[in-house]
């Protein structure tokens, strides 16, 4: 099949659709087309998600997997299978390194699966987040040792993800698709493909292009919560709210976006994303210092809790060691279940290095376990209530789940370290409530 068939199979619907990684990004993408009548094979290595998918049990919570018809969808950790689909998208994960370097061996396998598979007509597309130039220093290589010539025998492009977790305005189908190809029929032939569900997509001039745009979209955000996390430690020594303060600035028309502290940074993009950027750098010999501190400050946020929390113990003369602490909230964003580089794991782990006794509650994460930087720790949820919260020495905010009893929490804590201003929020400041 030439390039120019699968253009039309696409648009008449024809195509079949391969998605490898069925995660946060790969399941709601398999969903949106089987939703247009697209045929779809998904490609995990998990069989525990094939098992729930084949169901039709959604293991994501904002995900559902409801009226879709199975006859469409078909999952299957059989590698061998690529060939069946006319497009191949990558929905693998980019994780850092121990020293913050990338860790392509996702993406590095996944190309290489495809490459024993790769057949002329067919597209590939890489969703996943990376440094500038992956798609054709590191991608194409491999795939190019089929002796398949690129835009002529099969495609490749590149198109970030933009999944932002339980976002009820915003969702896949409703958020612009940035696209970059190869060469012009790959761009082509990704923009017919991410129309079909997409409201609009977003063409720009190479792959490299696609890839830095995702990385400024995250290093935005990563820079403009390291400066509100290290204003709020600021202005706590000088007795300022810096919630009241935001609340304040905001309401300037123009030139400000208000960002939000915490006890750190969480999710898949924001804490490795900007070191993709900082280690690409050093190839051109350009050190990106700005974005560097950036990185230490919000990394350095769950030790400036633990020592909030440590102080506020001592006034009650009480020690870090042998206290109970209770977290509220292991995700790392409010009501979703993803718990992938969430500042709770930090937190947990700092605590117990200080001899500190760790529980937590999260209604939206009964176990957590299996974390690539935290094996050590495995636990799960208690139930949140006035017995159970009355045998902790403090209780740590660290999630602001909407579904959480916080007049529960405000009446019966000996002592409440609120990292997201969730009390006051709610008009339930206590006395016995610290902001950190």
């Amino acid at each position: 099949m030439l390039l120019k068939d699968l253009k039309e199979k696409i648009e008449t619907r024809q195509a079949k659709i391969g998605i490898i990684g069925l995660g946060y990004v790969g399941l709601p993408i398999l969903v949106a087309f089987a939703k247009k009548s697209f045929s779809v094979l998904g490609f995990d290595v998990d069989q525990h998600k094939i098992d729930r998918i084949k169901q039709g049990d959604s293991y994501i919570k904002h995900i559902s997997l409801d009226n879709l018809n199975n006859e469409l969808i078909d999952v299957t950790n059989d590698m061998s299978r690529l060939r069946e689909a006319d497009v191949i998208i990558i929905c693998v994960p980019t994780p850092l390194k121990i020293h913050r370097e990338p860790d392509l061996t996702y993406v590095i396998d996944t190309a290489d699966a495809i490459l024993h598979s790769l057949r002329i007509g067919q597209l590939v597309v890489l969703e996943s987040t990376t440094y500038p130039g992956t798609t054709e220093e590191v991608m194409l290589p491999i795939l190019s040792k089929s002796g398949l010539i690129v835009g002529q025998e099969f495609s490749l492009a590149y198109s970030p993800e933009r999944e932002d977790p339980a976002n009820e305005e915003y969702s896949l189908v409703n958020v612009p698709k940035v696209v970059g190809g190869i060469t012009p029929i790959c761009l082509q032939l990704a923009q017919t493909l991410y129309n079909q569900i997409i409201v609009k997509t977003v063409p720009v001039s190479s792959t490299q292009t696609a890839e830095a745009t995702k990385i400024l979209e995250n290093i935005y955000r990563a820079v403009n919560i390291a400066l509100v996390n290290e204003l709020k430690m600021l202005f706590q020594k000088m007795g300022i709210d810096i919630w009241e303060v935001i609340e304040a600035a905001k309401t300037k028309p123009f030139g400000f976006q208000a960002f939000y502290p915490g006890p750190g940074w969480g999710g898949h993009c924001i804490p490795i994303d900007p070191f993709y950027l900082t280690w690409k750098a050093r190839e051109y010999d350009v050190a990106l210092q700005f974005i560097e501190l950036a990185g230490e400050v919000n990394n350095l946020m769950p030790n400036y809790v633990v020592s909030r929390l440590a102080t506020s113990l001592n006034n009650e003369c009480k020690p870090l060691k042998n206290s109970w602490i209770l977290i509220l909230g292991v995700a790392y964003k409010k009501n979703v279940d993803d718990q992938r580089e969430s500042p709770s794991l930090k937190l947990i782990q700092l605590l117990k290095q200080h001899g500190s006794n760790v529980e937590y509650h999260d209604p939206y994460a009964p176990i957590c376990a299996n974390h690539r930087h935290y094996p050590e720790i495995n636990m799960k949820s208690m139930a949140l209530t006035k017995e159970n919260l009355q045998k902790f020495d403090a209780v740590i905010i660290a999630t602001e789940h909407e579904n959480v009893d916080y007049q529960l929490v405000a009446e019966h804590s000996s002592l409440i370290i609120d990292t997201r201003n969730v009390l006051a929020a709610r008009g339930l400041k206590t006395a016995n409530t610290v902001g950190a």
